[in-house]
């Protein structure tokens, strides 16, 4: 060996350097770490990543086609399961798009009742981000500790809804039933939990010095880059942009209440991260405010049974746990929709695995696909 980048075979030939090929290398559809059904095809150069090419639709359900076979207030179920971690927000979106067509006002008191359904899930959403990304970084208390709090949420969801997950329970024009008798004692006690446990996952993981070697300046993205590739949620905030829905185009009754919109500086795996945290002590202050604020009255709004809104094409978002999640609705005035087209954060999101990707090393790629906090069922729909 005659230096560093030459290597002898045979006869010694110091015009000959070290030759180096990229190996192709497979990561999912069945990976712990893709969260969901999803496969990368990494192309590295030793341990950095040269490119990446995202594939999707291995969970594919044809729930886009499916809505034009059901009436309106059956489509409800497919929305639980796009979104399958935020599923009072998916219902809610197809409910204002229905609504905002037929021209349907929502009592007050509904209003709240699903704003408080929504942030509580918001909240359950960023709990499961939490624990599963801090398992990506190699640590698994995050998980127990995001799973104490999130049971909780879940809980107070069967009460409501008497479903944890797939709950069918916003209705075009309100909700289904009226909460349970004791639901305020309960969200007192909820929300002081959640505060307590908050604050204790920040302490657990946020500034931990191996966190941060694993998160900080990786799967660095600026604000500019960003918004042409359609981040939107977090995963733009974390860039400096304060684009929240709840903000820009206020809906239910968030006019009416106060909070902040946390934003990062850097767009890296450590800010998407903070974010979300900070997300969930903006969603407690909302929460509390909401409750206090929660009127009597009655929770739906006068709607036939079989619905038919007149002709007509209407878009309505929200803003969803993950980012801006819209509905595209086109009615032909019968009762089933002609057309209905989804827009999910998610599937904008996986835009930027090439650009965050690209001269990351292997180890990272995992950090940077959980940062983005993807959820495969609105991806592939």
């Amino acid at each position: 060996m005659s230096g560093i980048g030459e290597v002898t075979v045979g006869p010694f030939r110091p015009e000959r350097p070290l030759d180096t090929v990229e190996m192709m290398l497979n990561m999912g559809p069945q990976h712990p770490s893709t969260h969901g059904v999803f496969r990368m095809v990494l192309w590295i150069d030793g341990e950095r990543i040269v490119d990446v090419e995202p594939h999707i639709g291995y969970l594919h359900r044809g729930s886009e086609k499916l809505c034009e076979g059901e009436i309106y207030s059956e489509i409800i179920t497919l929305f639980d399961r796009l979104d399958y971690v935020s599923n009072f927000n998916n219902e809610l979106v197809f409910c204002m798009a229905v609504e905002k067509l037929a021209a349907i006002q929502v009592p007050e008191r509904a209003q709240y009742i699903r704003l408080i359904l929504c942030e509580l899930n918001r909240i359950a959403s960023h709990l499961l981000f939490y624990g599963t990304f801090g398992l990506d970084a190699g640590a698994m208390t995050p998980i127990l500790y995001g799973f104490r709090d999130r049971e909780k949420v879940q809980s107070l969801f069967e009460a409501v809804s008497g479903a944890r997950l797939m709950h069918n329970y916003f209705r075009i024009g309100g909700v289904k039933q009226d909460l349970p008798a004791d639901f305020r004692d309960r969200m007192t006690w909820l929300l002081g939990e959640l505060r307590r446990g908050v604050d204790e996952c920040d302490r657990l993981l946020t500034f931990g010095e191996v966190f941060l070697a694993r998160t900080r300046d990786v799967g660095n993205i600026d604000a500019q880059t960003a918004i042409g590739l359609g981040l939107t949620g977090p995963n733009l905030r974390a860039t400096g942009v304060p684009y929240d829905v709840r903000r820009a185009d206020p809906y239910l009754v968030y006019d009416r209440l106060e909070f902040d919109i946390p934003v990062g500086d850097r767009g890296d795996c450590w800010d998407r991260y903070y974010v979300r945290v900070q997300e969930m002590r903006q969603s407690l202050r909302i929460l509390e405010q909401a409750l206090g604020q929660l009127p009597e009255g009655p929770i739906m709004a006068p709607v036939r049974r079989i619905l038919r809104p007149p002709k007509g094409e209407v878009v309505a978002h929200a803003e969803n746990p993950r980012g801006d999640f819209g509905v595209y609705l086109v009615s032909d005035g019968t009762d089933k929709p002609y057309r209905v087209k989804v827009r999910p954060p998610s599937f904008c999101h996986l835009m930027a695995l090439k650009h965050l990707l690209r001269d990351c090393y292997v180890a990272d790629c995992v950090m940077v696909l959980g940062s983005l906090d993807v959820v495969l069922g609105e991806v592939d729909r």
